[in-house]
């Protein structure tokens, strides 16, 4: 980006240049390039110099709402630049000629500084124009590369209605509603399907039961959880514990301490 500002500033640099030395030998007065294209070399050195100044001014204006406040950004980066180009370029010349053995005289007055203003006005203008395009250009890009990676992204993430399970290096995907219970084995937890499969996971039952409280898999024992989507009837005993019977024709015995959790299932009440 600033090498193509450079470039464009460079060339317009050079057709002021010559259109100036053109202008003079029409009138009759000496075409002297030399010095013309030295005055646009200075000048155009020192806009190089400025352009941060209008980059950081653009993306403030980007990241500010307000109309009043986007104008006074505007106006007070305008101020800035020109004083600092007028500034730069006065000391530029001065320095270059006195090293050449020469002077340089600006003839500092209202009426030259007006005329350095309104030239610098639309420098400004324009290649703030160019920033505040090439600006929004990339945070539109930017915001298509977001939009299009969210799909990606939530194509990722598990569905609500499936869990994975961890088998040594590889991963299963399991249906919660095929589960029928699960229960802890030392350091592991097994999986038991309704197909009949079973599946030992490395775990704890208390976060398994965290991890799959919302399916409906409850705690029936100290070391068991019973999917109660699964359950097709329940029988209580007379020492308060009782068995689960699953749609399959499976069983899973449960503790007094947690017939709470299958209370609503229905069944004979047992005496505590």
């Amino acid at each position: 980006m600033f090498a193509a500002i450079a470039a464009i500033a460079l060339a317009i640099g050079i057709v002021n240049a010559l259109s100036g030395a053109q202008d003079a030998t029409w009138r009759g007065d000496s075409a002297d390039i030399g010095r013309r294209l030295f005055w646009e070399m200075t000048s155009i050195v020192v806009i190089l110099a400025l352009v941060p100044i209008l980059m950081l001014s653009v993306r403030r204006m980007h990241a500010t709402t307000g109309l009043a406040a986007r104008i006074g950004i505007g106006a007070a980066a305008l101020l800035g630049f020109s004083a600092f180009h007028i500034a730069g370029m006065v000391a530029l010349r001065k320095f270059t000629l006195w090293l050449a053995g020469s002077t340089y005289d600006f003839h500092f007055s209202l009426a030259s500084i007006l005329y350095e203003f309104r030239k610098d006005a639309v420098t400004a203008l324009l290649i703030g124009a160019t920033l505040w395009l090439l600006d929004s250009r990339r945070e539109l890009r930017q915001a298509a590369q977001q939009a299009q990676s969210i799909p990606a992204a939530a194509q990722e993430q598990p569905s609500p209605d499936l869990i994975w399970l961890r088998d040594g290096t590889s991963r299963i995907r399991v249906t919660p509603r095929d589960i029928l219970w699960v229960a802890s084995a030392g350091n592991y937890i097994e999986y038991s399907l309704a197909d009949g499969t079973q599946h030992l996971i490395r775990g704890t039952l208390a976060a398994t039961e965290g991890e799959l409280g919302r399916f409906a898999i409850v705690r029936v024992h100290r070391t068991r959880l019973a999917n109660l989507d699964r359950v097709s009837g329940v029988d209580f005993k007379p020492s308060g514990d009782f068995e689960l019977t699953f749609d399959n024709g499976k069983t899973l015995g449960g503790s007094r301490r947690y017939r709470s959790a299958v209370a609503s299932l229905g069944g004979r009440t047992a005496p505590m």
